[in-house]
């Protein structure tokens, strides 16, 4: 009798946290904390004090969550590709399997977001806001990051299920990472078409949020832009639109996977 879908998740999710301890997954939190900090060293005494500077390091600390939550799985699917066809063809759920992986990455990345979130705060605590827009500033900036994380996350493991196997999973990882820098709308004028393209990149809005909770609006040399308003309902909207990628991503990734057994692999 084939097993429900919950009880499927279940399985596959206590599989994910054995992977987990079996190759050392707990390095991931180490190198979030190297590359927070090493970010924290160069972003200077001016970040959340001068519009400019907060702006800089705002986008180094997205980059940086982007390149986390890719990492976290890029190669987790395609690496099992022939396990999945083979429990594919047995009853396996590829719902419940990418589920079971959303789900774990989840925890992840909620452990990176408040790694990323204190060694900020200390690096900068002098000059850290006195309160955020609707939380203290410590949970709008873990929710933030959280979300760029989770959401960068979801978009490697959608990557993860399209490709078959890990070498091209890494090959292009490198695209992945270039749309959502030159994206961003921090590196360069984006008019037209690009313009438009950006609405999908979480850089975008991952630094749109870091922005408003450290109201850069009201620091040194800020022209007021209207993507940075000091207001909760755009906060909750640099927040909610990210997550429909996540369902997005998930969703694709799922379709895509579910067509494991053409492979002539």
């Amino acid at each position: 009798m084939r097993s429900s879908i919950g009880e499927q998740i279940r399985v596959y999710f206590g599989k994910c946290w054995r992977i987990f301890l079996n190759e050392n997954g707990w390095k991931a939190f180490i190198s979030s904390g190297i590359i927070t900090f090493l970010i924290s060293c160069v972003t200077g005494s001016n970040m959340f004090k001068s519009y400019r500077e907060t702006r800089n390091g705002a986008f180094a600390l997205v980059c940086a969550c982007i390149w986390i939550g890719i990492f976290n799985s890029i190669q987790s699917v395609c690496k099992e590709r022939d396990i999945i066809k083979r429990e594919h063809r047995s009853g396996m759920s590829v719902f419940a399997y990418v589920s079971a992986h959303a789900l774990f990455e989840l925890v992840q990345c909620i452990i990176e977001a408040v790694i990323v979130t204190v060694i900020t705060m200390i690096f900068n605590s002098g000059n850290m806001p006195d309160k955020g827009v609707m939380l203290p500033v410590f949970l709008e900036f873990t929710v933030s990051f959280f979300i760029i994380i989770f959401c960068s996350d979801m978009l490697g493991l959608m990557v993860s299920c399209i490709v078959k196997t890990p070498q091209t999973a890494m090959t292009v990882m490198p695209f992945v990472l270039i749309l959502q820098l030159i994206l961003s709308g921090m590196i360069f004028e984006l008019k037209g078409f690009t313009e438009k393209l950006s609405y999908l990149m979480v850089s975008k809005w991952g630094l749109n949020a870091i922005c408003i909770t450290a109201n850069v609006n009201s620091m040194v040399g800020s022209q007021g832009d209207e993507n940075y308003k000091f207001e909760a309902a755009n906060l909750l909207k640099m927040w909610c639109l990210p997550l429909l990628f996540v369902v997005l991503y998930v969703a694709i990734g799922t379709v895509f996977l579910s067509f494991v057994d053409r492979d002539k692999r």
